[in-house]
């Protein structure tokens, strides 16, 4: 029975890079042998272990054989008898097949270190193609490298293109792709994910409306945007790449991909505001059409999505920097409305609603025309 450190804990290594997780394979053993050291089980579909000290991972060496469609159709085999070359050689890329011994001896029977130097992305065998998620996975990794020089190799687009020819990524569902897209959009340089995609031809697919060179771009410009601003979230980085779409595609997309809750209603808000933005004079202000955007944007009860929201226009709607001011100066004159205050008043029910709007109104149109629009 021996352990080897496997996959991103060599390859970060290697890089010169923090290693945050270090997953173990274990050649030799059966399940009853781990329990007997003290391991604890965990995992349905195939043996994988927590060390009872360290809690990393060890998995039983494997194999897998391709039986159907998809990333399901897979049958794992795990024994004994399974060697460390077979169990990596089931990985996805070359830079992820390597491991090494107790000792910190590299073992690396499919080159990886060759392609670190080489900053190539390569598959590690034909095996790679019965598996559609590892078109999504190189994307990402690409999408994680590309500021260390990473490409991905011809031989693995070639590959990649035959897969999506053949139907092959139509088999993904959505949870899965959306899975892979959320931790894509956190990677360092977030748009390479997109354009393998798109290079692949997995995009047309996956996410057909950002296809074109006219939606691809500006979306890409107003991820990048986005990226650049410090810890923004997965909702406020989907909305600005779904940005340059019309409402409606935007809303059936984000629902298609099973995106969460919060990443659907911040696209629905920033692909409303933007053409909406862009038809306002900031010049000739219009105190109605600001106080019904933030009355679209539920600015009273949510003022967080509200800031969120004004980042994402920002990145979608780059040259609209008048009008987005002029709907910041109008958030900042309507909040400062009391409702506590009409209703001492005496004011109450539907005349409290519309005191509160009249208030709202007088004060947007007093500030945002006295604010040199």
């Amino acid at each position: 029975m021996q352990a080897y450190l496997v996959g991103g804990a060599v390859r970060d290594e290697l890089l010169g890079l923090e290693v945050k997780d270090r997953d173990w394979v274990v050649v030799g053993a059966t399940p009853e042998d781990m329990l007997a050291k003290g391991f604890k089980q965990v995992g349905a579909d195939f043996p994988v272990f927590l060390h009872p000290e360290t809690r990393e991972e060890y998995a039983l060496a494997r194999t897998e054989r391709k039986q159907g469609r998809g990333y399901h159709g897979f049958t794992v085999y795990s024994a004994p008898d399974v060697t460390l070359e077979e169990d990596l050689q089931r990985r996805d890329l070359t830079i992820n097949a390597m491991a090494k011994t107790e000792d910190g001896a590299l073992v690396d029977p499919f080159h990886g270190q060759t392609d670190i130097k080489a900053r190539k992305l390569r598959h590690v065998s034909e095996a790679f193609a019965e598996d559609p998620l590892r078109v999504l996975r190189t994307a990402r990794f690409a999408a994680r490298f590309r500021p260390l020089g990473f490409t991905v190799c011809d031989q693995t687009m070639a590959l990649m293109r035959k897969m999506v020819d053949e139907g092959e990524v139509d088999h993904l569902v959505p949870e899965r792709v959306w899975q892979e897209l959320q931790r894509a959009l956190h990677e360092r340089a977030p748009d390479g994910f997109f354009e393998v995609l798109r290079d692949s031809g997995a995009l047309s697919v996956l996410i057909p409306e950002l296809d074109s060179a006219e939606v691809f771009q500006p979306a890409m410009k107003a991820l990048l945007c986005i990226h650049e601003e410090p810890d923004t979230s997965t909702e406020e980085r989907f909305a600005a790449l779904l940005s340059p779409l019309g409402e409606n595609a935007a809303i059936a997309r984000a629902k298609a991909l099973k995106a969460s809750n919060d990443c659907q209603n911040l696209t629905r808000l920033a692909t409303a505001f933007v053409p909406q933005l862009r038809k306002m004079d900031p010049q000739n202000p219009d105190g109605d059409a600001l106080l019904d955007l933030l009355d679209q944007a539920d600015f009273w009860r949510r003022p967080e999505r509200f800031t969120q929201l004004l980042s994402v226009i920002r990145c979608a709607l780059p040259d609209e920097g008048d009008s987005l001011k002029m709907l910041q100066t109008a958030s900042y004159a309507a909040s400062g409305v009391d409702p506590k205050a009409l209703l001492a008043q005496g004011y109450k029910g539907k005349a409290l609603g519309e005191a509160i709007r009249s208030e709202r109104l007088k004060r947007i149109v007093d500030t945002v025309t006295r604010d040199d629009h």
